[in-house]
């Protein structure tokens, strides 16, 4: 029986590449191109080995290990981050809850890195010595510009984390790709229990499942509805739905859905 692995990264080339190299030791490769899709292949079947990258669109790999580890607690299966950012998100990879720290490089020397990394794990088990989990394929150094993105993503996130009211993030196929704590709190909700979920599911109630689907509509076809809002009840709480388009770059992405109490 053949082991499986999954790959989870939005640069096609690397996919393929990973792809090969793993095929060629007998795994079975499925792929995903960032962490929404990883989470729906992930839920089609135990796997033996998880690849991730880190910097990802919509669920990057940070929030994919996190659902991964909470949803699955007990999977035996190591997680290997692979990532061209890793010495500038060292911090968040390191606290992220992956098992093994590969940083990109070049191809030729990348496929050595990993070859050797996978010698390892038939030979010894993935129980590797601390020392043995980080590879770098040729010295690595911090980039300025790098590093200067990724605090702009960094204080973008605190901000919605920080916010003081619940926002959802929804992407064009009415799945969530993101909630902050407050919105988690307010629909009694986990993170690993709203990812990648329809967003229906914040309610029970049926009727305010269809009325969220309908404002969802009335704003995507409605060109002068900016917003739509209403009320609802949430574990005996009245709280107000207030739904908008997310655009990127002009084009409609999805929707943005802000939850807060309703002012007595």
């Amino acid at each position: 029986m053949s082991k499986k692995a999954l790959v989870v990264d939005n640069d096609f080339f690397f996919v393929e590449f990973l792809t090969d190299l793993l095929e060629s030791r007998g795994y079975e490769v499925v792929k995903a191109y960032d962490g929404k899709e990883g989470i729906s292949r992930l839920s089609e079947g135990p796997v033996d080995i998880l690849f991730v990258d880190m910097v990802m669109p919509k669920i990057d790999g940070k929030q994919f290990i996190e659902f991964t580890r909470k949803k699955y607690p007990s999977a035996p299966f190591p997680i290997v981050t692979v990532s061209s950012t890793l010495v500038e998100q060292w911090d968040a990879v390191h606290e992220s809850g992956a098992d093994y720290f590969v940083a990109k490089g070049p191809i030729d020397t990348m496929a050595d890195v990993l070859q050797k990394l996978m010698d390892k794990f038939e030979k010894e088990g993935f129980g590797l010595a601390d020392d043995e989990k980080l590879l770098e394929p040729g010295k690595v150094y911090p980039r300025q510009a790098t590093s200067e993105l990724l605090d702009n993503l960094d204080y973008e996130r605190a901000i919605l984390e920080s916010v003081g009211i619940g926002i959802i993030v929804v992407d064009k196929d009415a799945r969530i790709i993101s909630a902050n704590p407050v919105a988690l709190s307010v629909t009694g909700k986990m993170l690993e229990g709203v990812l990648n979920q329809h967003v229906s599911t914040i309610f029970s109630d049926r009727d305010h499942k269809a009325r969220l689907v309908n404002e969802l509509k009335k704003v995507i076809r409605q060109e002068e509805v900016s917003k739509a809002g209403f009320s609802a009840w949430l574990d005996s709480k009245e709280i107000h739905v207030v739904v908008s388009v997310l655009k990127v770059k002009g084009a409609i992405a999805g929707w943005v859905i802000a939850l807060e109490d309703e002012i007595p």
